[in-house]
């Protein structure tokens, strides 16, 4: 039997996953479970190993919650890899609270203090924890590592954290605390070894995805962040609202709507999908002829650009500009169009090197460099995994 360590990232519908065996940081088998949940579609799994070949699995039916997305998993690892005996399992955790500020062994203390912060993260809390419980059953003997979402972001001068409200909320747990942490924190690392110098500088991320956010990078350390208390706050996502006046929440409840209702609509009705009618997925509205896609796409790179120049002041000035994550990684026209927004910063992008997804994307008269990273959280999950349950 190879003992091996078993990586989670479980979204609000979907469950990533890796196997990593020895000291290896290239996973013997990797894959994805996505479409979970009730309803009619039957859930999508892929498997590949450390080639990044294709391998067989059965086709899983409809996958009602993440312990069976994790089981139909599990099943096509046995199916190809019979000699693997999970012996640890690392899980993102989306939300520590103000306690867990590191890699941390789960226990059920543990896993009790997490279900109480489900409140502050809805759209994801729960199915990590769900990830977490049935890898518990799944794997009984086996340690369990959680690895936080908002731990990076505890670097934070006081001033980043601190809402201006009255100073007892903040003792309640009421503050920012940051989300994409992981991720990150991947950048971080890797922007040490691949350009030292900019690393020690003055850096913001840009984690765009179905979830985005901005993080100001100070030599390596989160000192700002665009999300605060929710993972709501900030730019606009694929379906969350991102930053809106208070006002208009209060009003909507003064008018009737349930908070249940204020809060779907906030966490699943709103962003990209709420602006143009249509879809949260950047590729459809970037291929799409209707003006409202349009629309929320220049709303999106809006309110990008004026986030950055929020995280710049934030350190009081700008060294460098990193794109990440599924729309920072792949859509060369976002880049593109929120680089020239930015051009009074001293942003001067090399277009054809932007177009080919080049890992350096600025001109070399540009005064601020522009780099293109793809984003690793298995790994920094991966890394917590072996030193904690070593």
């Amino acid at each position: 039997m190879t003992h091996a360590a078993l990586i989670l990232n479980a979204g609000s519908s979907s469950l990533k996953f890796a196997v990593y065996v020895d000291a290896d940081e290239t996973p013997e088998a990797s894959g994805q479970v996505d479409r979970i949940g009730p309803g009619p579609d039957h859930a999508e799994i892929t498997l590949a190993d450390a080639s990044g070949t294709a391998l067989p699995v059965n086709a899983p039916g409809s996958l009602e919650d993440h312990q069976q997305a994790l089981n139909a998993a599990l099943s096509g690892l046995r199916d190809n890899f019979p000699d693997i005996q999970i012996g640890a399992v690392g899980h993102r955790v989306v939300h520590g609270g103000p306690d867990f500020t590191a890699p941390t062994l789960i226990d059920d203390e543990v896993l009790g203090r997490l279900t109480e912060l489900e409140p502050l993260a809805p759209l994801h809390q729960p199915h990590c924890l769900s990830g977490i419980r049935a890898a518990q059953a799944a794997f009984p003997d086996a340690q369990q590592v959680a690895c936080f979402d908002t731990s990076f972001h505890r670097s934070m001068p006081r001033l980043n954290e601190i809402y201006a409200i009255p100073r007892e909320y903040y003792d309640d747990g009421i503050r920012r605390y940051g989300f994409h942490g992981i991720s990150y924190d991947y950048i971080s690392g890797a922007l040490r070894q691949t350009d030292p110098q900019l690393s020690s500088g003055r850096v913001v991320v840009a984690h765009l995805g179905n979830g985005a956010s901005l993080c100001a990078l100070r030599n390596g350390k989160s000192v700002a962040t665009t999300m605060g208390f929710s993972a709501l706050d900030g730019l606009a996502m694929g379906t969350r609202s991102g930053q809106i006046d208070p006002g208009v929440l209060l009003y909507l409840l003064d008018q009737g709507m349930a908070p249940a209702d204020l809060s779907n609509m906030l966490y699943r009705k709103s962003g990209l999908l709420g602006l143009s009618g249509l879809s949260n997925d950047m590729r459809t509205l970037e291929n799409s002829d209707l003006p409202e896609a349009a629309e929320a796409v220049s709303y999106f790179i809006q309110r990008l650009q004026r986030g950055i120049a929020e995280m710049a002041a934030a350190m009081e000035g700008l060294d460098g500009i990193v794109f990440t994550a599924g729309i920072g990684e792949h859509s060369a026209s976002i880049r593109a169009e929120t680089c020239r927004g930015l051009a009074w910063m001293g942003v001067t992008l090399d277009d054809a090197a932007n177009q080919k997804g080049a890992a350096v994307i600025s001109a070399p008269e540009s005064r601020i460099a522009v780099r293109v990273m793809a984003t690793r959280e298995d790994l920094v999950i991966l890394r917590a995994v072996r030193k904690l349950a070593a």
